[in-house]
C-alpha cells in the first residue's frame, strides 16, 4: 500500500510539472492561472477535464472551412460592390474601426440601409413572422435556442405555412442550446418539407462533432435575401429568471447588409451540410434604401483572432466621449478590464448596464468580483430593475453602435461562434441611446460606499468565483 501512495503521489508531481509547461501555449494568463491552479490542487481530475474543456479545439475540417469560407466572401464582395452601396464614405475617425472589423471579420462596411431597433419582446416575434410569412422564395433562421414552447411552436407553424406556399425554409439550431427544438418541432418541420440542421453536434463519432461546450450562440434571421434580423433574442418564451422576463435587443436590417448576414448563414449551413446553396438565388440585388453604413462582424473559434474582444477594446481605447456597455454576463479577461478602465480615467463617460437578477449564479459571483476595479476608475454601474435584461450592445461616443449576440465574457470571445453588426449612424446611436436611457431610469446606480459594505462573505464567494473565468 505504501508503494501505490508513494506512486500516486510521484504521478501527481509529473502531471504538475508537464502542465505547468503544456498548458502555457497559445493562452491567456488568465485561463493559464485557472487551469493550472485547479491542477495543481487536483492534479488528475483536472488534467482529465482540461483534456476535455482546456483546449479551444474545433474539427480540424472546420477550421479549414472557415478558411475557405473568408476567402470566398473577400471575392464575393468585389463583386457584390458592383451592385450595392458599397464602402461608403466615412467620417475619418470611423475608417480605423471599420478597417480593423473587415480585417477580422472579412465583411466591409455597405452604405444604404435601414436599420431598426426592436426592443419589444413579443413585438420583435411578430415581426419576424409577419415577415416570414410574407417571405416568396426562402427563409433562413439560425440560432442558439429554438424552443419547443410557445413562441417557438409560432414560429415553427410560420415555417410550415411558408413551405406549404413553396418557399424554401432552412434552419439551423445549435445541437445543444436547441435540444429540445431539435427534438419536439425539428420532426414537423421535415415532414413539412423544411430542412433541419444541428449545428455543431456532440459526440466522438460524429461528422463535425465537437467540445459541447463550442456552440453556435449565433441569432440570424434572412427572409429572401432582402430582411435581415440578428441581435440578443432567441426563439423562446421569456423566461430565463422567474419573475423577470427577458428583454432583449433586435436588429431589423434591409439594405446591403442583409447578403452579409446571408453569408454568415450560408457558410454555417456549408459547415453542417457540406452543401452550397446557388449564389444567384440567396444574393439578390438589394438597392440602398437607407442611410445607414453598417457592417457584420462575425467571430467564433474557427477566426484566427478572438474577434468581438479586439474590436470592442479597440473602440474602449478609440472613444472620446462617452460608451454605453449592456451586457447580461460580464466577466471579462484583463486586457478588456484594463481597457474599459484607461476609458473612463481618460474621461470618457464610461456606463456599465447590468441586470440585478441573474439565471447563473457563479458567473454573476465572479460579475461582482469586477465592480472594485470598476468603480475605483469611475465606471458608472447601473443594476437594470424590471426584468433580466439580456441585451447585448455597446454605443460608443455619436458616431458607433455594435449590436448582437456577443456576451461581454471570455466564454463568448473564445468559445463561441457570435454575430455582430456595427452601425455608424448618428441617428441610430440617437435610437440606442433612447433605450439605454430607459435602462439608466429603470436601475439602481452602485456607489462605492454601498459596495464596500457588502459582507465579508460574499467578498470571498465573488473572488472565489473569478478564480474560474476562463471557464464560465
Amino acid at each position: 500500500m505504501f508503494h501505490w501512495s508513494l506512486l500516486y503521489l510521484i504521478s501527481e508531481w509529473i502531471v504538475r510539472l508537464v502542465m505547468l509547461v503544456y498548458v502555457p501555449q497559445r493562452r491567456s494568463s488568465a485561463a493559464t492561472r485557472t487551469w493550472l491552479l485547479l491542477i495543481f490542487l487536483l492534479p488528475w481530475p483536472g488534467i482529465i477535464l482540461y483534456a476535455l474543456f482546456g483546449r479551444i479545439h474545433m474539427p480540424g475540417n472546420r477550421i479549414q472551412e472557415q478558411e475557405r469560407a473568408s476567402r470566398h466572401i473577400r471575392a464575393v464582395q468585389e463583386q457584390m460592390g458592383k451592385s450595392f452601396a458599397a464602402n461608403p464614405a466615412l467620417c475619418p475617425h470611423l475608417e480605423p474601426a471599420s478597417v480593423l472589423a473587415r480585417q477580422l471579420g472579412d465583411f466591409e462596411p455597405f452604405g444604404g440601409n435601414a436599420v431598426e431597433l426592436l426592443s419589444d419582446y413579443a413585438g420583435s416575434i411578430d415581426r419576424l413572422i409577419t415577415d416570414i410569412d410574407s417571405a416568396s422564395h426562402h427563409v433562413h433562421l439560425l440560432y442558439y435556442i429554438f424552443q419547443a414552447d410557445d413562441t417557438g411552436r409560432r414560429v415553427t407553424d410560420a415555417l410550415i405555412r411558408a413551405s406549404k406556399r413553396d418557399v424554401d425554409c432552412r434552419v439551423l439550431m445549435d445541437a445543444v442550446g436547441s435540444k429540445l427544438g431539435l427534438a419536439k418541432l425539428a420532426p414537423s418541420m421535415r415532414v413539412n418539407g423544411i430542412e433541419v440542421h444541428a449545428m455543431l453536434p456532440v459526440g466522438l463519432f460524429r461528422r463535425n462533432a465537437a467540445r459541447f461546450d463550442l456552440r453556435n450562440h449565433r441569432k440570424i434571421a434572412v427572409i429572401d435575401g432582402t430582411i435581415g434580423y440578428t441581435g440578443s433574442q432567441n426563439l423562446s418564451d421569456p423566461s430565463s429568471v422567474p419573475g423577470y422576463p427577458n428583454e432583449e435587443l433586435v436588429v431589423r436590417v434591409t439594405g446591403p447588409a442583409v447578403a452579409q448576414l446571408q453569408a454568415v448563414f450560408l457558410a454555417d449551413q456549408y459547415f453542417e451540410t457540406g452543401t452550397m446553396l446557388p449564389e444567384q438565388e440567396m444574393f439578390p440585388a438589394i438597392p440602398g434604401i437607407g442611410l445607414s453604413p453598417a457592417q457584420v462582424v462575425p467571430s467564433g473559434p474557427g477566426y484566427k483572432h478572438q474577434n468581438g474582444q479586439e474590436l470592442i477594446i479597440a473602440l474602449l481605447y478609440a472613444a472620446r466621449k462617452q460608451v454605453v456597455i449592456t451586457t447580461p454576463y460580464f466577466v471579462p479577461d484583463e486586457p478588456f478590464l484594463l481597457a474599459i478602465r484607461s476609458a473612463a480615467l481618460r474621461g470618457v463617460v464610461v456606463h456599465l448596464v447590468v441586470s440585478r437578477h441573474a439565471n447563473q449564479l457563479v458567473t454573476q459571483l465572479a460579475q461582482r468580483a469586477c465592480y472594485d476595479a470598476l468603480l475605483d476608475a469611475g465606471v458608472q454601474i447601473h443594476l437594470y430593475q424590471p426584468h433580466f435584461l439580456h441585451a447585448k450592445h455597446l454605443s460608443f461616443d455619436d458616431d458607433i453602435a455594435l449590436i448582437g449576440s456577443t456576451n461581454i465574457d471570455i466564454r463568448s470571445f473564445a468559445l463561441n461562434s457570435e454575430i455582430n453588426i456595427l452601425v455608424y449612424d448618428p441617428k441610430v446611436v440617437a435610437d440606442l441611446r433612447t433605450i439605454q436611457n430607459k435602462y439608466f431610469e429603470n436601475s439602481d446606480l452602485l456607489t462605492c460606499e454601498e459596495w464596500s459594505q457588502r459582507p465579508l462573505l460574499a467578498k470571498v464567494a465573488q473572488n472565489t468565483a473569478r478564480l474560474a473565468d476562463s471557464l464560465l
